[in-house]
């Protein structure tokens, strides 16, 4: 029972208000309360002592003057050891050192002055470790029994009456202090949790944050390099054949039509919009749209095919396909120099796949991935389906993304072919 008292907040700071805002008093902490109970009782054990008719006006006045001694040393020292100090502190040794030099002999001359005890055995349990605490109610409320041995008693009736008014306190305190201080400890303890869950609290909706920003960063990462990357360097590469050839107005008109969809894209993008491809039309219409403009770019014959019971596809699934079907398709146009290109949606029961295969030039298991299929799979894989990229020297590529199309279906993750970005 080592508890710090008095510690009106959390230990250091954390991300939560609430972390940081002073917190109210303890109940065992009011010092209301227990001022109340000690000037009660201190003030009812006056008057019993000014009314004992059998205590000379010496023993009254002397234990009237003990008693106040007593209770300038609880304002002195009692309070601050109650509220501020842990368990045995020398503040509280010293208070009850105080007590028992005034309270024993006051008890001594004047019988009646034992009432403050009910005061004092509470605090006792307040300030001090629970066997100290002990130790101290059973020597304020025996000794002085002592006084018998000075004054025997004028008749049983006195005897019996200390007898039955100590038995009484000692019951009541060793039974109820004990329990109302282990009361106060898991009290204390469950403050701290609380204090500990609120600093957490603020930790997680700081880390919340941060991985929500990180996300938010990777998305639009992903959506600039799935568009705006590819556009621009779509315009590059027809601008190039632009030059190198005697009639480019064909090359130059496919230029400036991708820089207007590559500013539809930006402006989707800050409008945090759907896609513009798919803006007023279907999947099937945008892929079928993107793969022909593939076949204008390059020359190379490009076909779109679309198997199975057409139906609405959610829209995060349908996002997901058409990037994967561009990803692809850029790099078809930057390194395949395929003279054909095949897209195919076919529709499943609960799942929906794409497939982009070209019969370009190929590469070899284990080249290193680029950023742009490392971000296709980490999105395809997000909505719980599969990717993979299967190729061999002069033998093509074949790009395969397969996604659920109901909450919740098709988490497992298969194995993945050999990928690469060159």
């Amino acid at each position: 029972m080592t508890r710090r008292r008095g510690a009106g907040k959390a230990p250091g700071g954390g991300p939560d208000a609430t972390c940081d805002r002073p917190r109210p008093a303890h109940a065992w902490e009011a010092l209301r309360g227990w001022e109340t109970l000690f000037g009660l009782t201190l003030a009812v054990a006056v008057l019993f002592v000014a009314g004992d008719g059998k205590a000379t006006p010496a023993a009254k006045a002397a234990t009237l003057a003990l008693l106040a001694v007593g209770a300038a040393g609880y304002v002195l020292l009692g309070r601050r050891a109650l509220t501020q100090d842990e368990h045995d502190s020398p503040r509280a040794l010293l208070y009850w050192a105080l007590i028992a030099v005034a309270f024993i002999p006051a008890v001594i001359l004047v019988r009646t002055s034992a009432f403050v005890l009910f005061a004092l055995c509470s605090q006792a349990f307040m300030m001090l470790r629970l066997r100290t605490a002990v130790v101290v109610v059973l020597i304020f409320n025996l000794l002085p029994a002592a006084r018998f041995l000075f004054r025997p008693p004028d008749d049983t009736g006195d005897l019996l009456s200390f007898a039955g008014s100590t038995a009484i306190i000692l019951t009541f305190t060793l039974v109820f202090g004990p329990w109302i201080s282990r009361i106060i400890d898991q009290s204390a303890e469950r403050a701290k949790l609380i204090r500990d869950l609120e600093e957490s609290r603020g930790e997680v909706a700081r880390l919340s944050a941060e991985r929500g920003a990180l996300a938010e960063r990777e998305r639009l990462a992903g959506e600039i390099h799935d568009t705006l990357a590819q556009g621009l360097s779509s315009i590059i590469m027809l601008l190039q054949a632009a030059e190198a050839r005697a009639d480019p107005a064909t090359h130059l008109d496919l230029a400036v039509r991708t820089a207007r969809e590559n500013l539809a894209e930006a402006r989707a993008l800050i409008a945090a919009l759907s896609p513009p491809p798919l803006d007023g039309s279907t999947l099937e219409e945008a892929l079928r749209r993107v793969t022909a403009r593939l076949g204008e770019e390059t020359g190379a014959t490009a076909s779109f095919a679309a198997e199975g019971a057409s139906r609405p596809l959610p829209p995060n699934v349908e996002v997901v396909l058409l990037r994967a079907a561009q990803e692809g398709l850029a790099n078809v146009r930057k390194h395949a120099t395929a003279d054909s290109v095949a897209v195919t949606l076919e529709y499943g029961g609960d799942r929906v796949s794409l497939r982009v295969r070209d019969d370009g030039a190929g590469f070899r298991a284990g080249s290193a991935q680029g950023y742009g299929l490392r971000a296709m799979r980490g999105r395809v894989e997000q909505e719980g389906g599969t990717f993979a990229v299967e190729s061999s020297p002069g033998h093509g590529t074949t790009l395969r993304v397969a996604l659920p199309t109901s909450p919740g279906a098709g988490r497992d993750i298969e194995p993945t072919g050999q990928e690469r970005e060159p």
